[in-house]
């Protein structure tokens, strides 16, 4: 019987093996044996949706970009091996359960979920075609990531990813300036202070002033004391300093015009991003260079997310810190300088041409520049990343024939950012001040977000 007994035990023991053998394989690997497809794969499809969005904003969509990417940091955060820590708690009001200790996750499935919650939850106005292309990426990574994951594992995984998913939203909503922005673009009651030299609705179609009280919504990082100097004085005389810029701005559109300045008509069209539906907006931009970025350089996924979330809350604080202080100095476009005080009154932007001679000036203030802003914040993330000495071919237009989109080569994120600052010049939409003092903000920014405590 002894001898029975120990034969059963080890022929049991070898059909349990067996059958461990040919079963689906479990996923234990800490987040960073995962490749960058899945958090590369969601960030594109981010730039499709939010292009078609209405509402969607430069500000709004940076924001979305950064709870988002916030939300696929978390689901996967307990999953670096203590290299990277939770916000949960740090954050004030943001506080995420752990996953539970001692059972298996697939760190993959858990990031896949966060992505496809989120972007339910944060793009619930999407036009049909776009709702569609989030289920199809959501189904064909989960039908991947189900073939190789045991049932439990994976639906555990699942749903730790989305319950991340939820609290962040819910934090979000907790910021009544900021959440579902792209509700909200204008507020009828705002109206802006009326003087000399300050904004008001400007040609050709006088649209009410865009996300006034947006500098009120909730930064990440930035301080409350981060803001720019006061704008060049208002000054019609032909020696003072914002004349100048007038002149330099108008002149620049001018010869471009003219069929002149080849190159900064190229510069102008290639960051300009701001014209609706035709491309993602100017935050996005730098998702998009972000993606190329990712696509050569090849990062794991644990650093592949941790990027997108220094960048996404690097962008939405630049949207924040940039429109408080536009509606903190009301300072009016280079279009109304120039036709009012320039006696110049037929003169216009070369910004979104409508093919039949119009264009367009942004909806509020001119100072400080958003695109520069932006811009600046994200070099510094993208600096902090992948090195400040990167010699990158932005190609996030490549093919386009509505516009100059021929890639351009540079030899570091600095150089793009404040390529992309200048460029609001020969466009005909910001003074050089604006450029310049938004590139500064900008850079402020950028520091504050990688100066947050991503790591213990």
């Amino acid at each position: 019987m002894k001898k029975f007994y120990l034969l059963s035990l080890a022929f049991t023991l070898l059909l349990n093996a067996c059958q461990k053998d040919d079963a689906v394989v479990v996923s234990s690997n800490p987040a960073s044996q995962f490749s960058h497809n899945i958090p590369l794969r969601w960030n594109q499809l981010y730039l499709e949706v939010e292009r078609f969005c209405p509402g969607y904003k430069p500000p709004v969509s940076a924001r979305n970009n950064a709870y988002i990417n916030l939300a696929a940091y978390e689901s996967i955060v307990h999953g670096s091996n203590d290299k990277y820590r939770s916000f949960s708690g740090y954050f004030s009001g943001l506080d995420i359960d752990g996953p539970d200790p001692g059972v298996e996750y697939n760190w993959e499935a858990c990031l896949n979920a966060a992505y496809e919650k989120a972007f339910e939850l944060f793009f619930p106005t999407a036009p049909a075609e776009q709702q569609f292309r989030m289920l199809d990426v959501s189904q064909a990574l989960r039908n991947s990531l189900q073939s190789k994951t045991s049932p439990d594992v994976y639906r555990r995984s699942e749903e730790y990813g989305r319950y991340v998913a939820q609290v962040v939203y819910e934090w979000s909503a907790e910021d009544t300036w900021g959440h579902e922005g792209y509700l909200h673009n204008t507020d009828p009651t705002f109206t802006p202070p009326a003087g000399v030299g300050l904004w008001k609705p400007t040609y050709p179609d006088f649209q009410p002033a865009l996300l006034p009280h947006w500098g009120k919504a909730r930064a990440f990082a930035a301080l409350a004391s981060d803001g720019v100097p006061p704008p060049p004085p208002f000054d019609i005389s032909p020696g003072s300093q914002l004349y100048a810029e007038a002149m330099e701005t108008r002149d620049l559109v001018n010869e471009i015009k003219a069929g002149e300045k080849e190159e900064e008509l190229w510069i102008a069209e290639f960051w300009s991003d701001d014209c609706p539906i035709l491309t993602f907006s100017p935050a996005g931009r730098w998702v998009s260079i972000a993606n190329q970025v990712v696509a050569i350089e090849r990062p794991d996924m644990l650093e592949t997310v941790v990027a997108y979330a220094k960048l996404g809350m690097a962008l939405s604080d630049a949207g924040v810190k940039c429109w408080g202080e536009k509606y903190r100095f009301n300072c009016l476009r280079p279009i109304d300088y120039i036709r009012e005080y320039m006696n110049d009154p037929e003169w216009n932007t070369v910004m979104c041409p409508d093919g039949s001679g119009g264009f367009y000036t942004p909806n509020f203030p001119t100072y400080p520049s958003g695109h520069a802003t932006f811009s600046a914040a994200a070099s510094i993330v993208l600096e902090n990343v992948f090195g400040s000495n990167y010699t990158f071919t932005d190609r996030s237009h490549e093919g386009r024939t509505e516009f100059r989109g021929a890639p351009r080569t540079f030899n570091s994120f600095e150089e793009m950012a404040l390529e992309n600052a200048y460029s609001r010049v020969p466009l005909g939409v910001h003074f050089m001040s604006d450029s310049e003092s938004g590139a500064s903000l900008g850079f402020v920014v950028g520091q504050r977000v990688v100066g947050l405590p991503w790591k213990p």
